[in-house]
């Protein structure tokens, strides 16, 4: 039995029942690692020795820990005490933070063991993980291709089964995206749902942590854990923490789900189309009532997401400039020349395209026609879901437009490179929750995500509709053969 290929609460039995150890769990891990690793580059930063450590040191007791033994993978832009977390940059070459993120705290409160940081797209910059300063992160399902962004190295570590599950981060998209093209779950969970404490900014007003996990029940549990009040956190909202793999267990009989015709665009690939159909039936053959809705402002999400969220960026990477961490360029004449320098060695194309553009758009004589125009669109992008709310329990929509595309086919067009995520950016603009989950394959054997969005601070819906679906299809069984 390979214990690095089985669901975290598989091995939560297993390891209640003691018929294995958490050495066991990390050492099947350790052997996939050594045996793939080269070729996915899943991983930014990994310490096998430090892993077993963790491991070794975790005491069996009645007060353990639910996640006791369960090891996890963290993206590279959530703070861990002593540990690099760099954001894939080279302008954070080094960093070592100096205290834990909340989610960190959560997870060694509950004996989670910390394995390493998986690989992202620059500062969370794009939705292929092909801005990294550590080179490509490759798809298991077909090594020539994206695993999607920016969370694309959790995605396909968990879906090439080096981690059993792992955490992301979603700004626009960059937890559900790659979980769709990579075949596992992901789930961005509604704004203020989980602190934000320690993440690496990209745009505050949208960035989320969530999971990454081989099933539903997995999302389930691991939520549950990283939820919750934070102090340290102004954004966290007060709000109970419901039960999620208990209630999500109930069936789906007389749910209502809206399906948004502005989903359904010319453009978007024909086998996604029909996977999606398909799972809409079958959710209707659940009990579930489909009908019809509409998202009128949705055409504006991409143009108003590129406008709020570079202005923020923009804001949020002014701090890195070589005077208090990470990189500090050599031979310079001033402190101005240290700031350019700095920022033009350490910084990617696309970092500095992003930090440009929101710039721009926040400069005296731009700022009210476009970014105060992009805040006031986005007001109506969250009115529209507000409506749909009334009539419906939860929204059904493609993933993405495509299966993964090739390594280099987008990189050079960051045009085209922003519609990968034009299904996922408005849940994120609204501040609603939403989830991703395997509905179906191309011919080419590549996976297809169907994203379930739900009512604020109402995950437990959502994953009712993903597990009712999940137990009843055979998508999430299928693995990738590296």
């Amino acid at each position: 039995m390979e214990l690095n290929t089985l669901t975290a609460h598989t091995l939560i039995e297993l390891l209640n029942k003691k018929d294995i150890s958490p050495i066991d769990i990390c050492n099947s891990i350790i052997n996939k690692i050594e045996k793939t690793e080269k070729s996915l580059n899943a991983l930014a930063h990994f310490d096998k020795e430090k892993a077993c450590q963790r491991c070794g040191s975790l005491k069996k007791g009645a007060d353990q820990g639910k996640l006791w033994g369960i090891p996890i993978f963290i993206k590279d832009n959530i703070s861990v005490k002593d540990e690099l977390t760099t954001c894939s940059s080279k302008i954070l070459k080094n960093f070592r933070p100096p205290y834990n993120a909340t989610v960190i705290e959560k997870l060694v409160a509950m004996d989670a063991v910390l394995m390493g940081k998986t690989n992202m797209d620059e500062f969370a910059f794009g939705s292929s993980t092909e801005t990294s300063c550590y080179g490509p992160t490759r798809n298991p399902w077909d090594l020539e291709r994206i695993p999607g962004g920016s969370s694309g190295g959790s995605a396909a570590a968990v879906a090439g089964d080096e981690a059993i599950f792992a955490l992301g981060s979603d700004t626009g998209g960059s937890i559900r995206q790659p979980a769709g093209v990579c075949g596992v779950v992901g789930l961005k969970p509604t704004y203020g749902r989980v602190s934000r404490y320690g993440l690496i900014a990209f745009a505050s007003s949208l960035d989320q942590i969530g999971p990454i996990t081989k099933d539903v029940e997995d999302a389930a549990i691991l939520l549950k854990v990283i939820s919750g009040h934070d102090e340290m956190d102004s954004t966290s909202a007060n709000i109970s923490v419901p039960d999620y793999a208990s209630g999500m267990k109930r069936d789906i009989k007389g749910l209502k789900i809206g399906i948004p015709k502005e989903y359904f665009i010319e453009g978007m690939d024909k086998e996604v189309k029909d996977s999606i159909k398909l799972a809409i039936e079958k959710l209707e053959s659940l009990g579930a009532i489909c009908e019809d809705t509409s998202l009128p402002h949705t055409e504006y999400a991409v143009s108003v997401y590129y406008l709020v969220a570079t202005a923020e960026a923009s804001s949020n990477l002014a701090r890195f400039d070589g005077v208090q961490y990470g990189l500090r360029s050599e031979n310079i004449k001033s402190m101005m020349d240290m700031y350019k320098k700095t920022r033009k060695e350490g910084f990617g194309d696309e970092a500095k395209r992003r930090i440009i553009l929101g710039t721009f758009a926040l400069s005296s004589g731009y700022y009210d026609a476009y970014y105060l125009k992009a805040l006031k669109a986005r007001t109506l992008i969250r009115r529209d879901f507000d409506e749909a709310f009334k009539k419906f329990d939860a929204i059904v929509t493609p993933t993405s437009p495509t299966a993964a595309f090739k390594i280099g086919e987008k990189i050079s067009d960051p045009l085209t490179m922003y519609l990968s995520d034009i299904f996922t950016i408005s849940a994120n603009l609204a501040g609603i929750p939403g989830i991703s989950i395997p509905c179906g394959f191309t011919k080419n054997n590549l996976p297809i995500g169907l994203q379930i969005l739900g009512k604020p601070f109402d995950e437990e819906t959502i994953l009712k509709v993903a597990y009712n679906y999940e137990q009843n299809t055979e998508w999430h069984k299928r693995k990738p053969t590296l």
